[in-house]
């Protein structure tokens, strides 16, 4: 039986891939800052262990609970919108904290494993923020464009030991909780000087005309793991495939 871990499970994107995985026959060992918020129904392939990727024993107690893997999905990340000016320094260390130097943290502790056993796969969730420059998310934009270097080179890295390094592209997703994952409202980040350029975006944001499911980011990561290709880049949901399409 193959085995899993997913981080940033509690919702959105990680419950769905949880869900689509244990469907599947998989193990899967789902992971969250407070397993207290799991939803998942209760599985024998099901282990719910605590993680917080930005500290380094949380990620060590966590992998070693978890035992033999197959497959890492790094997709544990908080948002971060607003303009860049009224952003708190914090605010942004915290977003690369968590999106950048988790992913690299959880990449890095998992790579002994999958080097001795010659096999597994990385899978690193960024977002469509990559495939073309949205307004309003520069910090956010940078965390993720970070990690889409950062596994294009690993790939590269890794293969020598039949490890695979890949990214899933996810689209705009108004059902995750992508905009609750702050503690900053727009109010904060969004001062009275931006708001003539702000309010189109926002509306926009509001009302897109195509959106990402979390069942589409689920199916891009059980494709990224399984399909047993070279394949980099997986853009998941029907915006980010066609801003792939057009980049």
């Amino acid at each position: 039986m193959k085995s899993i871990l997913i981080t940033g499970c509690s919702s959105g994107y990680g419950l769905a891939t949880a869900q689509y995985f244990l469907q599947r026959g998989w193990r899967v060992v789902a992971t969250m800052r407070n397993p207290q918020a799991n939803t998942l129904a209760l599985s024998d392939r099901l282990t719910v262990l605590p993680l917080d990727v930005t500290r380094v024993e949380s990620i060590a107690a966590a992998l070693e609970a978890a035992g033999p893997l197959d497959a890492l999905v790094n997709n544990a990340g908080i948002g971060a919108m607003g303009a860049l000016e009224s952003t708190p320094l914090s605010k942004i260390r915290e977003v690369f904290e968590t999106n950048t130097l988790g992913t690299i943290a959880m990449t890095q502790a998992v790579i002994p494993q999958f080097r001795g056993q010659r096999s597994g796969t990385i899978v690193n969730v960024t977002s469509s923020v990559t495939l073309t420059p949205m307004p309003l998310t520069s910090a956010y934009s940078a965390s993720k464009m970070a990690i889409e270097g950062f596994t294009a080179a690993l790939a590269f890295e890794l293969a020598a030991f039949g490890i695979g390094a890949k990214l899933v592209e996810p689209g705009y997703g108004p059902t995750t909780r992508f905009a609750q994952n702050t503690d900053l409202s727009l109010e904060d980040t969004i001062p009275q000087a931006y708001r003539d350029f702000a309010q189109p975006i926002l509306e926009g944001f509001a009302e897109p005309a195509l959106t990402t499911d979390p069942s589409d980011v689920a199916m891009a990561i059980w494709q990224a793991v399984t399909d047993g290709t070279g394949q980099l880049r997986y853009p998941a949901g029907p915006d980010a495939i066609a801003l792939a399409k057009a980049a």
